[in-house]
């Protein structure tokens, strides 16, 4: 049993060393002391064991200060998909390895449909958000389908039930942003600090309350069933939500605020309390 959970551990702590190998760039000694909390000269042991289980994969580089990707670099033990390291980053309850740049992660639901997200993206998004410095992007958006160039300065990873984005601040728009990371475009350019402190994140920092019926349309055995399938009380459903996840929220449980479906066995719930949460609504 002893041999068993041994040889777990191992694979756990490869599967972490290439964990942060492919999405961040680099490992350390560090990386695995931290977060297996164990001795620098044993972390050593562990990458060195890696190196020797996959020979190939990577490289000492004296100006990274540890471990990176070589050019043959392929992920072994990881599934590739980008939601597999941001759900471990949203995990883990540890302080990051540098307090003043720690990650900053929204978790949601955990059933994502799967997005083509590469890991030359996420390096210097990760960075940049540790360093709180600008970046250069190319986003192709819904409205504008042509790649657009754009600065901005990310925050955090926002996760819903549909994917995951990036909340930043846009200098274009001059304000918070979610960018959705399938549509960025070649790969960040890093720009240093911003040129002046960034404004408060009000609609993140907003806490709200969403009051959910049963469509009035429904007959009272209708509304009734609905009331009992989600817990309500009185008749209603009371969901505290930032200000910034309100939409996504709504949109994960089929709800219309700008017009009710035809058929309201279709639309089932609503939110009653729109007039007081629609100024935080896209387009509202």
């Amino acid at each position: 049993m002893d041999a068993v959970n041994a040889q777990g551990s191992a694979n756990q702590r490869c599967w972490l060393i290439e964990l942060f190998a492919f999405w961040e760039g680099r490992v350390t000694t560090g990386h695995v002391s931290h977060f297996f909390a164990i001795g620098r000269q044993q972390a050593s042991k562990e990458l060195a064991s890696y190196r020797a289980r996959y020979p190939h994969q990577l490289a000492y580089s004296a100006s990274a200060k540890g471990y990176v990707p070589t050019q043959g670099f392929k992920p072994t033990l990881l599934s590739g998909d980008v939601g597999e390291y941001l759900d471990w980053v949203t995990a883990q309850q540890r302080p990051s390895l540098a307090p003043k740049a720690a990650y900053q992660l929204e978790a949601g639901a955990t059933a994502l449909a799967p997005r083509r997200v590469s890991a030359q993206l996420i390096r210097p998004l990760v960075k940049a958000l540790r360093q709180q410095q600008r970046l250069e992007v190319d986003y192709l958006g819904v409205t504008n389908p042509s790649r657009e160039g754009r600065v901005i300065v990310p925050t955090r990873f926002v996760k819903t039930a549909q994917r995951w984005h990036l909340r930043a601040w846009c200098e274009q728009s001059q304000g918070y942003r979610d960018f959705v990371l399938s549509r960025f475009r070649g790969q960040p350019e890093l720009l240093g600090r911003p040129l002046a402190p960034l404004p408060e994140d009000t609609a993140w920092h907003t806490h709200i309350t969403l009051c959910i019926k049963p469509d009035p349309r429904l007959s009272p055995a209708q509304q009734a069933a609905l009331a009992a399938d989600y817990g309500m009380e009185n008749g209603e459903l009371l969901l505290q939500s930032r200000a910034a996840l309100a939409n996504y929220l709504l949109l994960d449980m089929h709800i219309h605020t700008k017009m009710l479906d035809g058929n309201p066995a279709a639309q089932q719930l609503i939110l009653a309390n729109i007039d007081k949460i629609k100024p935080w609504l896209f387009g509202g």
